[in-house]
């Protein structure tokens, strides 16, 4: 039985040029990059050939992991690299973090499921929405972010440019998008259908996460007071869906109050939860009982 040979260090029996270009062939930057010290390690270690391969492949399928990774999030056009490691939970107590940690293991993405963070302006809704698209940019997931206003705005210029069939088209290959702000601009009649058209669109296609200072009853005056676009909007949306109720005082309200104080973290204080809880409606139904999923209300 023969034994398996040990890596060198490179010599002059080698053929440093042929290796250098049949490494460009191939495309394996990585591997051209590194062979020299990792063979040297492995000479040094006595390591076999099969070690030698692993370490170098290793290194060339990281670095690849890495570039895609850095893809995906350039690609989803982030306003700002907010991560949830550097939210600051304890100053939002009523927010259930294990909850929110558990959404960015990504499985409800999986399940085509949608996430509703519901709050006052300034309690970091965006920052967590954020936090939780990049990690699944992380995992391997097509992400995009837009602002309810831009989405609308985006739709507007296909028509006009006669693209509408290419953007939804990259709506479909993408695997989670994050709508940001729903609800702060009322919308007039032909962007409240351009809306619902994407939602339409996204269901049970792809996950959605949609941060809104709204609840669903008052969802109808954004819509240009369509009650009946709203509800089946609403309809869509809750099928399967995460509640998460964000409630807090505006942090940049209190930078101003305070200005000597310098959070290095996202700083909410406090607001009544009524201030957010859904009222009643008679114009805009409430998801059926059997369709609604239980909101994630603090512990």
């Amino acid at each position: 039985m023969t034994t398996p040979k040990k890596p060198t260090t490179p010599n002059s029996s080698a053929n440093p040029l042929l290796l250098h270009e049949s490494l460009k062939t191939l495309k394996l930057p990585t591997m051209l990059r590194e062979y020299p010290a990792v063979s040297r390690d492995c000479a040094a270690s006595d390591a076999s050939y099969e070690t030698f391969l692993e370490r170098l492949t290793d290194r060339e399928v990281q670095a690849r992991h890495s570039k895609a990774v850095e893809r995906r999030l350039q690609a989803a056009h982030f306003p700002a690299p907010k991560e949830l490691a550097d939210f600051n939970f304890s100053a939002v107590p009523q927010l259930n973090k294990r909850r929110v940690l558990d959404l960015a293991r990504g499985e409800f993405l999986s399940e085509k499921a949608n996430v509703i963070l519901l709050g006052a302006p300034g309690v970091g809704k965006t920052h967590v929405a954020i936090g939780l698209a990049r990690e699944a940019c992380r995992r391997g997931h097509r992400v995009r972010f837009f602002t309810a206003s831009g989405l609308v705005h985006e739709y507007l210029e296909a028509r006009e440019e006669r693209r509408i069939l290419r953007l939804e088209a990259s709506i479909a290959r993408t695997d989670l998008i994050v709508v940001d702000e729903l609800g702060y601009l009322p919308l007039d009649k032909t962007g409240a259908e351009h809306l619902f058209g994407f939602f339409s669109r996204c269901y049970e296609q792809c996950s959605l996460i949609v941060t809104t200072n709204l609840p669903f009853a008052d969802w109808p005056n954004t819509f240009a007071g369509d009650a009946r676009l709203a509800g089946a909007l609403i309809d869509r949306l809750t099928h399967r869906i995460h509640v998460v109720e964000m409630c807090g005082e505006s942090y940049r309200l209190r930078q101003s109050l305070h200005p000597t104080s310098s959070p290095t973290k996202s700083e909410p204080t406090k607001t009544k939860p009524s201030d957010v809880k859904a009222k009643s409606s008679s114009e805009t139904p409430e998801p059926p009982a059997s369709r609604r999923a239980s909101s994630e209300r603090p512990d």
